[in-house]
């Protein structure tokens, strides 16, 4: 019987009932990393990977118990943030936050779907309190355009741009990704104070539920094994890659990644 204690991370986000993103992706990315995943479920959703039927929120109170609960009793070494939701979800999240745990932000908007996952008057919560907490924050492009206010990114230099204006609101570090972005290649930026540093890696014809949160997992992940934000972001491109490559079809032919 093992008794070392596994490195611990904590991911903040929706429950996915089609296994495919949400807490359910950021587990199955921390379990293939060798890392104890603990979960804060800050709301249930009926999906898969073709919509979202319903959205249920836990109650703001009920969130904060969870994040007491599991940062009293495991070393939580990073913490990812996912679907939050509502202002109120963003506010009671930044309060229980503790300071000195590297935070891993995916500023979930929109669902692959269409259906939209955070509040619109919430956007501006999220400028002001998680983001300028955040270790690194890690918009794909739509979500990329809200943050930094641009009217289009569409090139390279435009996703640089972008990355420096998410910047200046006050993360450390913004991996802009570009999954949406026209071409053959999949290519994702990080931007930091004195970084700047592309990764390139092919695009799949096929649309994949759960890429994002499987990312940003990947990232908090192995910053919990003490990377560096660099090395981190680098494995976790590739990582991520794999579990594209490995995609699982549903019934409707769709895909969502599998990490592992």
């Amino acid at each position: 019987m093992s008794t070392a204690a596994l490195p611990a991370a904590c991911t903040i986000a929706g429950s996915d009932s089609g296994g495919g993103a949400g807490i359910q992706a950021d587990l199955k990315t921390f379990a293939a990393l060798g890392i104890w995943g603990t979960s804060v479920v800050t709301a249930i959703t009926a999906q898969n990977t073709r919509e979202v039927f319903g959205v249920s929120m836990v109650p703001e109170a009920m969130v904060t118990l969870q994040i007491r609960a599991v940062l009293e009793d495991f070393p939580v070494r990073a913490i990812k943030t996912g679907m939050l939701g509502s202002a109120g979800m963003i506010r009671a999240v930044a309060r229980a936050l503790p300071p000195e745990i590297p935070l891993v932000l995916d500023p979930v908007m929109v669902a692959t779907s269409g259906s939209r996952l955070l509040d619109e008057d919430a956007t501006g919560i999220l400028l002001c309190t998680l983001l300028p907490r955040a270790t690194v924050v890690t918009p794909n492009i739509p979500e990329a355009l809200v943050l930094s206010g641009m009217k289009q990114i569409s090139t390279i230099p435009e996703m640089k741009e972008a990355g420096r204006t998410i910047l200046d609101l006050g993360p450390d570090y913004v991996v802009v990704t570009g999954g949406h972005l026209p071409g053959n290649d999949a290519v994702d930026i990080l931007v930091g104070p004195d970084t700047e540093m592309m990764l390139k890696s092919p695009k799949y014809a096929f649309a994949v539920h759960g890429s994002g949160c499987c990312f940003s997992a990947a990232m908090a992940g192995y910053l919990a094994h003490d990377c560096s934000i660099e090395l981190a972001f680098s494995k976790a491109k590739g990582f991520v890659d794999g579990a594209i490559q490995g995609a699982v079809m549903s019934r409707s032919g769709h895909y969502s990644v599998r990490p592992g």
